[in-house]
């Protein structure tokens, strides 16, 4: 370790001599000085890494010299030392962002705790998260091997999720590689699993699937339906299980969370098909029989997501819910969503609000788009910061925070989540092919089988048949369906965007979250 440089402020420093001596035998250099004044001259032009600093001296209080340490030089850690346990002390040393507060009279060990803390916090962090990981890794290595039921595998992604975060913590490359690695190679199993089972659980005579999309209103929002409490089901598009733990702080803030569990997106992971299935309470091949003037498919004019209203009117009729009271309401810009703010406390007279917000949606594409953002979601660490800022600073959180304190239920789940792609594949097909990343359908694709999941009948996948003879590939894991024309261009334009439509953990497995006012 580098000697570390303290400063320790107090105006009986003779007394504290034994302290200091058992700070510089650990490796600290220890500067003292006996006045507010002076530390406050001293941090000017020296280097300090933490300032011990007596509250209660002559002169300049303690509280008064960290006020101006801070204006000097922000980042330097104070541990502020009192024999007052006044809680307006308490609170004011806390306001302004102490990192750490001990009373007197402090033995040397308590001391050197909070140096650890604060110095060695990061370094200890990593090594602790390395040996735990380790030891996790062998466990989720044999949970893989142990051909998981779907159940099994939405654990296995949510413990990943949360290994994912706290390597993220520790900032130690090598375990970011190792885990990755072994994200690949879940999402490898994965495309197995759903390779083999998708087909029985979209299938009418299917007795045992997982929740998944057309059947998430029936089992997971309408439940909580209760007399004189208004139940808010916000759907945020493309919000993948580890973005919602990245908000999900934001939200503890002012709802208690209850039940934090996950669903099936069906596929293709993507809007007009996940989310039109969520409202319907179908899959796409029986949307398509029951509304075939709103049902658009990918090759159609016409916008693919316009109807949701309608199919979420039907759904609520056919499960016997059509009496209730309730509002949809979608949010595409900005100005929408000024809008939802001023409109909320219109919304609690209703039994059921659906509140759809597309801002995630809009991100990811955005995020293909235009360079800019490239370089802001360069990664799933930049992707999640990205939409934590974005909720925090949302008229979705000023909404949200508007009923707070209101008896309601909130339930918050997605359509589906996104996949960085950094593989790209070649396909081949006629003009009517579409023009999907993630999933393709047309006649006559030509494909490496290894790359995609394919359905040569789309009924199989529960989906509608364009045309005669179409069928639908799916994309594996990080792998982006790119045609030969122009192939290197399109390759370099869309490597490590992140894209859905195909199957992968992050697109497939998604947050449903059940909460009340605290």
């Amino acid at each position: 370790m580098n000697e570390v440089k303290i400063l320790w402020v107090d105006d009986e420093i003779e007394s504290l001599k034994s302290q200091i001596l058992f700070l510089e035998n650990k490796g600290y250099q220890v500067h003292t000085i006996t006045n507010g004044s002076d530390a406050i001259e001293y941090v000017k032009s020296n280097i300090v890494d933490v300032v011990l600093l007596d509250e209660s001296m002559p002169g300049i209080s303690g509280l008064q010299a960290l006020q101006q340490i801070k204006e000097i030089k922000n980042n330097i850690p104070v541990v502020l030392i009192t024999k007052n346990e006044a809680e307006n002390i308490m609170d004011e040393a806390i306001g302004s962002q102490i990192s750490d507060y001990l009373i007197k009279p402090v033995n040397p060990n308590q001391v050197l705790l909070s140096l650890k803390k604060i110095i060695d916090n990061k370094r200890l962090v990593a090594e602790k998260t390395t040996v735990s990981y380790q030891q996790e890794f062998r466990s989720l290595l044999s949970a893989l091997s142990g051909n998981p039921d779907y159940q099994e595998w939405m654990e296995i992604y949510k413990k990943m999720v949360y290994w994912e975060l706290e390597i993220q913590k520790s900032d130690s490359p090598e375990m970011q590689e190792v885990f990755h690695t072994q994200k690949q190679e879940a999402n490898t199993e994965f495309f197995k699993f759903i390779s083999k089972n998708y087909a029985s659980w979209v299938s009418p005579k299917s007795a045992d699937g997982p929740i998944m999309s057309h059947n998430l209103l029936q089992f997971k929002v309408l439940p909580h339906l209760e007399k004189s409490v208004p139940l808010f089901f916000v759907l945020i598009d493309n919000l993948r299980f580890d973005q919602w733990k990245t908000i999900q702080p934001i939200f503890a803030n002012s709802f208690r969370i209850n039940e934090e569990e996950t669903f099936y997106a069906i596929l293709p992971t993507a809007t007009q098909y996940a989310r039109n299935a969520i409202f319907a309470g179908l899959l796409p091949i029986d949307i398509e029989k029951q509304f075939p003037v709103q049902w658009k498919n990918d090759d159609e004019e016409g916008g693919k997501n316009l109807h949701e209203e309608d199919f979420l009117k039907g759904n609520l009729k056919r499960l016997g819910k059509g009496d209730i009271k309730y509002s949809y309401t979608k949010i595409t810009n900005n100005l929408d969503g000024q809008k939802l703010v001023d409109n909320m406390h219109n919304l609690m007279q209703n039994d059921l609000n659906v509140i759809v917000y597309n801002f995630v949606d809009m991100l990811s594409h955005a995020r293909t788009e235009m360079e800019v953002l490239k370089e802001l979601a360069g990664d799933e660490t930049s992707y999640r910061s990205l939409t934590a800022s974005w909720f925090e600073h949302s008229p979705l959180h000023q909404a949200l925070k508007k009923i707070a304190d209101k008896k309601i239920n909130l339930i918050v789940a997605t359509d589906h989540g996104s996949t960085r792609v950094k593989s790209p594949a070649k396909v081949i097909g006629d003009k009517q092919t579409t023009a999907n990343l993630r999933y393709k359908h047309g006649r006559n694709l030509n494909y490496e089988a290894k790359e995609v999941l394919a359905f040569r009948d789309p009924r199989e996948a529960g989906l509608p048949v364009p045309n005669v003879n179409s069928s639908y590939i799916f994309a594996k894991g990080d792998y982006f369906l790119c045609y030969p024309n122009n192939y290197n261009h399109f390759v370099n334009y869309y490597k490590n965007t992140f894209q859905h439509g195909g199957v992968s953990l992050e697109e497939m497995i998604v947050p449903v979250i059940k909460m009340t006012s605290k």
